[in-house]
């Protein structure tokens, strides 16, 4: 940990000493952890220029730290610390009772709808800082995934740096199960199994980000099951096979299917039916969550449907 959190130009070199939570992880992460405030630039340049070291030696931003390492760090400035936002109660009373599981190394809630998972884009919080207040003596908190700010259902958050590595590791080799429950407009063809499309990100001039299909984009596979069929609608539960941003969505659409209460990837006929239905948000829900717990074998986990999901289905049943 530093040993100057005050704001301002620190004066004088001063060290840290990574400790056991921290082994493995890259330098430049490791810096922007503990050097809250600083600037990213700043931090690469004083790495480029040799200013900070690993064990009295010049290291690259990639350099993966072990455990009694000691990093110098040289007078680094750190504007003064501004209050954060506080969580509003409804937010904070919501989220103490959507804890799913919990232990040492991991947490896991069931996200309700509306909340994005950090701050930014003119959000002064998100999911990860209201965690961050709400458990002041949970040192280390960082999102191993994402949902979508209207999305609801499972999301992990890594309590330990380990964790959150060995996570990623297992996103990236598609050994984390993760199923979706989506709401279409129409009937969804049986045989439609799966769908391939690369995926491309747009930022339009309103700094809106928009996800389309482009053979410049990237890899992108989604596979979808029908769960169940109404006389204008499909319920699907959706694997994603990569993890692009919007990815479950916009293939949907790609196969002529708009997810029910989709503003950026809708149609006129979709939207009609959600008026019908008084449904009022993104019929999007990460409904499970397989995986494998170093030390502790495998953990499969469920969140329901929020009752304004189940509201819906209802009507179309009726």
């Amino acid at each position: 940990m530093p040993d100057n959190d005050q704001p301002g130009p620190v004066t004088g070199v001063h060290h840290l000493t990574v400790d056991a939570d921290s082994a493995g992880q890259r330098l430049d992460n490791f810096l922007v952890r503990e050097l809250k405030g600083v600037p990213k630039t700043r931090l690469y340049r004083a790495l480029r220029k040799g200013e900070i070291r690993v064990n009295k030696g010049r290291v690259k931003a990639d350099h993966r730290l072990l455990a009694g390492d000691l990093v110098r760090i040289p007078p680094l400035h750190r504007p003064s610390p501004t209050a954060p936002a506080p969580v509003p109660r409804y937010w904070a009373d919501l989220l103490s009772q959507r804890i799913v599981y919990e232990d040492d190394d991991l947490l896991v809630l069931n996200k309700p709808a509306g909340l994005a998972v950090h701050g930014g884009s003119g959000l002064s919080f998100g999911l990860i800082e209201s965690l961050r207040q709400l458990r002041p003596d949970d040192r280390y908190l960082e999102l191993v995934h994402r949902l979508d700010r209207d999305t609801s259902g499972l999301i992990m958050i890594a309590r330990r740096p380990a964790l959150l590595r060995e996570l990623h590791r297992q996103l990236r080799e598609d050994k984390i199960d993760k199923r979706y429950l989506a709401l279409v407009a129409g009937s969804w063809p049986r045989s439609l199994r799966v769908v391939e499309a690369p995926l491309e990100k747009n930022v339009l001039q309103s700094g809106e980000r928009m996800v389309r299909v482009s053979r410049e984009g990237k890899r992108s596979v989604t596979e979808f099951t029908v769960v169940e069929r109404f006389s204008e609608a499909t319920l699907i539960e959706a694997k994603p096979v990569t993890g692009r941003t919007h990815q479950i969505r916009v293939h949907a659409k790609h196969a002529g299917f708009p997810l029910l209460g989709d503003d950026k990837y809708s149609d006129d006929r979709t939207a009609a039916l959600c008026s019908a239905l008084g449904l009022k948000r993104l019929f999007l829900h990460a409904r499970s969550l397989s995986l494998s717990l170093p030390g502790k074998g495998s953990l499969t986990l469920e969140a329901g449907l929020d009752p304004d999901l189940e509201n819906t289905l209802n009507k179309l049943r009726n």
